[in-house]
C-alpha cells in the first residue's frame, strides 16, 4: 500500500490540502520521511506532523482479518480468486489457478515458452466467464516485441474451437487485449503511473509485463553499479500495489544468466561447483533468474520453465500454497500442454536451481 495516492485517502481537508500542497502524493512520500524532517517539508509543528502521519498510517495499513474472513473473501471472487491456466496439474497445485491481488513470476531461457504461456493466460482472462474466463481486459506490457496476435487466436482456435467458430469473437477477444510496448525504463515508468486509470476505465483483469528483465537490461547499460536498483525497487513496488489494489493478477516474466563466481547471494551448494564440471554444463547449464535476490524475495509464485533430461518442465519453484513440484510439458499449436497432470516431487538443490539441457532451446 505504500504508493496509495493521498488523495484517495479520505483525509480531513486541512490535512489534505497540506500534503498535496508540498508535493506529498502517496502514504510511502509521508511515511518514509524523518518526523524532523517531515515538520519542516510541512512547515508545521510536532502536533500536525503527527496527525497526518497517524491519518496516512490508518488509510493506507490493510486492516487485520480473520482466517475465516480471508476464506470467505477467496471464494467469493470468480474462480476461488484465481485465474485457472487450464493446465489441470498446475492449477490444482497453485489451488485453483494464478492468484490474484499477487505477483507471480515466470522465469526461464528464451524459447522454452514463457510468452507462450502469457499468450495463453491473456486469452483465458479475456474469455466470457462462461467460458471459464474473467471476461475482462488485459493490459499486456511487451518490452521485447514477442506478443503476436495472430499466435494468440490460433491458440483460442486450438484450445477453444466451439467459441472460436462464432462470428466475431475472435476479433472481440482480440480487441480486449491492450498492448504496450515502452522502449525504455521511463516510458515504462510513465506506464505504470497511468495504469490506476486505465485499470479502472477499462474493467481490466489481468495485468503481463513481458520481460521486466529485458528493461532493465538496457537501463544497467547506463546505470552505475550503485543506482542499478532503484529503478528496479520502485517498479516492484508499484507493480506489488497495482496488484493487491487493484484484486488482479500480475504476471511478470523474468530472464535467465549464468551464474558468476562474483554472486553475493550463492547458496552453500552451489559454491561447490567447480570446473570438474565445465564439460557437462556445456550440455546441461545451471542458471539463476535476473533482477537479483530482492526480487526473487518480492515476487509470491515463481514458475520456473527449464529443460532437462529430455523434456521442457513448469517448476513451482515458490508458492505460499504447495510444495515444490513440476510437470513435464510440450508446445503445441494449441499452446502449452502438460505431458502430465501428476506432479514431480523437487526437493533440495533442484527447488532453487534453472537448468537448460543444450543449446537447442536458447536458439529457438
Amino acid at each position: 500500500m505504500a504508493n496509495m495516492p493521498v488523495s484517495e485517502m479520505r483525509l480531513p481537508p486541512h490535512l489534505a490540502h497540506l500534503l498535496a500542497a508540498r508535493g506529498l502524493d502517496t502514504a510511502k512520500d509521508v511515511l518514509s520521511l524523518p518526523e524532523v524532517e517531515l515538520m519542516a517539508v510541512l512547515d508545521a509543528g510536532l502536533p500536525t506532523s503527527r496527525a497526518a502521519v497517524a491519518h496516512v498510517s490508518e488509510a493506507a495499513c490493510p486492516p487485520c482479518q480473520t482466517a475465516l474472513a480471508l476464506l470467505e473473501e477467496r471464494f467469493s471472487l470468480g474462480g476461488g480468486g484465481r485465474l485457472a491456466t487450464t493446465l489441470c496439474g498446475l492449477d490444482e497445485a497453485l489451488g485453483g489457478g494464478i492468484p490474484m491481488g499477487k505477483l507471480t513470476e515466470v522465469v526461464g531461457p528464451s524459447g522454452i515458452g514463457k510468452t507462450q504461456f502469457c499468450l495463453k493466460l491473456a486469452l483465458l482472462a479475456a474469455l466470457p466467464e462462461y467460458c471459464g474466463g474473467l471476461d475482462g481486459r488485459v493490459v499486456y506490457i511487451d518490452t521485447e516485441s514477442k506478443f503476436s496476435s495472430r499466435r494468440m487466436i490460433e491458440i483460442g482456435q486450438k484450445s477453444f474451437p466451439q467459441i472460436f467458430r462464432q462470428e466475431g469473437l475472435a476479433q472481440k477477444m482480440a480487441g480486449r487485449i491492450l498492448v504496450t510496448r515502452p522502449a525504455s525504463l521511463a516510458d515504462f515508468t510513465k506506464s505504470l503511473e497511468q495504469m490506476k486509470v486505465t485499470l479502472l476505465q477499462h474493467d481490466v483483469k489481468l495485468l503481463i509485463v513481458d520481460s521486466m528483465a529485458a528493461l532493465m537490461s538496457l537501463e544497467n547499460e547506463k546505470a552505475t553499479a550503485g543506482f542499478r536498483q532503484h529503478p528496479l525497487r520502485w517498479a516492484l513496488s508499484f507493480l506489488k500495489s497495482i496488484a493487491e489494489l487493484s484484486r488482479i493478477p500480475v504476471i511478470v516474466t523474468n530472464q535467465v544468466r549464468s551464474q558468476s563466481s562474483d554472486d553475493g547471494y550463492h547458496f552453500s551448494f552451489e559454491v561447490d561447483r567447480k570446473d570438474g564440471n565445465n564439460r557437462a554444463e556445456k550440455f546441461d547449464s545451471h542458471l539463476i533468474a535476473a533482477l537479483g535476490i530482492q526480487w526473487a524475495h518480492a515476487v509470491t509464485v515463481r514458475l520456473v520453465f527449464e529443460s532437462h533430461s529430455g523434456h521442457r518442465f513448469i517448476k513451482m519453484a515458490k508458492s505460499p500454497m504447495s510444495p515444490a513440484v513440476a510437470f513435464p510439458f510440450i508446445v503445441e499449436s494449441s499452446g502449452i500442454t502438460l505431458l502430465s497432470d501428476e506432479g514431480i516431487d523437487v526437493t533440495g538443490p533442484e527447488i532453487t536451481s534453472i537448468r537448460c539441457q543444450g543449446q537447442n532451446v536458447l536458439s529457438r
